[in-house]
């Protein structure tokens, strides 16, 4: 069964992630990134922004199996900022705390930093460039990945950000999977998000309402890479905010409960909001 589109602001919500070294990882996301802690406990955590927002959800595992090189799962978790003068300042933060950056890109729709957290979950801060400058290439939104100016947009943010400032969001979530094809069949055959791009080797990239990208998918670990172990470090679920609650029971076809899971085992939790 092949799904309407999405409605235009459908977003992406809460990431939960397991985590072996709950107190090292929070002290990271706070310390570094500037998240806020919303609530923790010793089994869990859940980070936020400055309007305290949610974000991400930390699950204490510390027994869990470590996630295999190359297997399926999460490539990088997309924080999104607000503006140029945010991205710069962020920058700054993390160069200041000593953290290393992966690399840094201009991807035309928007400017981005890479990074890991401590247990090697995958990191990305960017922001987009106004919609209206967005190009397409042969029906195909163009995306691209160029040198990024950072000392331009250093000295733009004036200095570290003291926090991740308001109004970031979960822009985007980035997953290695095995199978593009499967993904397709999930994410928008599925669940009704549509395709923005395929110009990438390996990849494919699907939103709602004509984003750049909602979702990311890729095989650059190989095709018919393994799923994890169960219960395993790394990402668990993220969430699909629908803001329809008709629109929600038809993506979940009765399922019993709000989350169902891709051809990889990841957990996609379906809310409205």
């Amino acid at each position: 069964m092949n799904m309407p589109a999405l409605p235009p602001d459908t977003r992406i919500g809460v990431v939960r992630l397991r985590v072996r070294d709950l107190e090292a990882m929070v002290a990271f996301y706070t310390g570094t990134l500037g998240f806020s802690v919303l609530d923790q406990d010793s089994a869990s955590a859940t980070l936020g922004n400055a309007d305290r927002e949610p974000l991400l959800t930390l699950l204490a595992a510390p027994d869990a199996p470590a996630r295999p090189r190359g297997s399926t799962g999460l490539y990088h978790v997309a924080y999104r900022v607000p503006t140029r003068r945010d991205l710069g300042a962020m920058i700054a933060r993390i160069h200041e705390r000593g953290w290393p950056f992966e690399g840094f890109a201009d991807h035309s729709v928007s400017e981005a930093a890479y990074l890991a957290d401590p247990e090697g979950n995958g990191i990305e801060v960017y922001t987009d460039r106004p919609r209206q400058t967005w190009r397409t290439a042969d029906g195909e939104l163009f995306m691209t990945t160029e040198p990024l100016n950072v000392p331009s947009l250093i000295f733009l943010g004036g200095g570290p950000a003291p926090q991740l400032p308001g109004g970031a969001d979960v822009g985007h979530v980035h997953l290695q999977v095995s199978s593009l094809d499967k993904a397709e069949a999930f994410y928008g055959g599925r669940l009704g998000f549509d395709v923005t791009t395929r110009r990438y080797p390996g990849a494919l990239f699907l939103s709602a309402g004509g984003y750049h990208h909602h979702l990311g998918c890729n095989v650059w670990g190989g095709v018919g890479a393994h799923t994890p172990p169960e219960g395993g470090l790394g990402l668990v679920s993220f969430e699909v905010v629908i803001p329809s609650e008709a629109v929600r029971r038809e993506v979940l076809e009765g399922a019993a409960e709000g989350t169902i899971h891709d051809a990889d085992q990841v957990g996609v939790s379906i809310v409205s909001g």
